[in-house]
């Protein structure tokens, strides 16, 4: 869902060291563990932890896809075993499975995935880490007193907004039903990339959608907005899994990165990988001997 076009900075990252996305094909051996990734950096990076901690606990047939489609093409992979696992998001995946759900907290969309997830398949321990949308203005507009978006519903008749195209679509009604919140005007930028963040930066939109593991923000002093009445649903870091593909063993490892794994570890994974240029490969193995999950 976000950092479009960041798999084919990966490729040139790691060319001349081995690919860490080979392999895998339509599925291995019985056995073999094939994790999927989405053609997102982030993605990319936590298949190479998962990858990681699942060798760690003793598996020796793990691969990593190249990138793997939409979330219809993961479900049917999934469901014939030519992946076994892959990194996603609760909100996203509790709303593909169950379109009608209103849940929005960390713990109600949880406690719905796992009561909604068809036969086949399990969702691992989520991780504290999310990377969900948010709303997020300049320093000069916070320090006017816009600190949460019930604050900004009383503004929003003023202020320009910046965001991806399905905006208008997918927030335009919920945002004013929830907040009374109507923009004097709603611009598409791109989604959460540089058009929005130099939009902000210049002034020419006030407010923009940005992520929550987003390193610009915190690099150009940008103040995200408290969402206190949770119109964005969370977004916790979750395995989806092949029911009976992974051992208890290599569940139990999972589910360990899963408890590590921070908002802002994430944020700073994204940053070595976006801004630093460092191969996912060795971003990963840092992260796990940083966790202390590798033995």
């Amino acid at each position: 869902m976000k950092r479009l076009g960041l798999l084919a900075a990966a490729l040139v990252l790691v060319a001349g060291c081995g690919n860490p996305l080979a392999g895998g094909g339509e599925g291995g051996a019985t056995g073999d563990i094939i994790i999927g990734a989405s053609d997102v950096g982030e993605s990319l990076l936590l298949a190479q932890i998962y990858a990681g901690a699942l060798r760690d606990a003793g598996a020796s047939n793990v691969t990593v896809r190249p990138p793997v489609g939409s979330r219809e093409v993961v479900v049917k992979a999934l469901q014939d075993k030519s992946l076994s696992v892959v990194p996603d998001y609760s909100g996203n995946l509790l709303r593909y499975f169950d379109k009608d759900t209103t849940a929005t907290t960390s713990q109600d969309v949880y406690t719905q995935l796992r009561q909604k997830i068809p036969a086949g398949f399990e969702v691992l321990d989520q991780a504290p880490a999310e990377d969900k949308d948010l709303l997020v203005v300049g320093a000069q507009l916070a320090s006017s007193g816009v600190k949460t978006f019930s604050d900004l519903g009383k503004r929003c008749g003023e202020l320009v907004f910046g965001g991806p195209g399905q905006w208008s679509s997918r927030w335009k009604d919920k945002i004013k039903s929830l907040y009374g919140c109507e923009f004097k005007e709603i611009r598409t930028t791109d989604t959460g990339g540089p058009v929005t963040v130099a939009a902000l930066k210049s002034g020419d939109v006030q407010v923009v959608d940005l992520f929550s593991t987003s390193s610009t923000i915190a690099a150009n002093g940008f103040v995200p907005l408290v969402d206190d009445k949770n119109m964005f649903p969370a977004q916790n870091i979750v395995p989806l899994v092949a029911r009976g593909t992974l051992s208890p063993g290599e569940t139990a490892a999972l589910n360990r990165v899963s408890v590590a794994l921070t908002t802002e570890q994430l944020t700073r994974l994204n940053v070595e990988f976006t801004e630093e240029k460092r191969n996912p490969l060795d971003i990963a193995e840092d992260f796990l001997a940083r966790n202390h999950l590798k033995s």
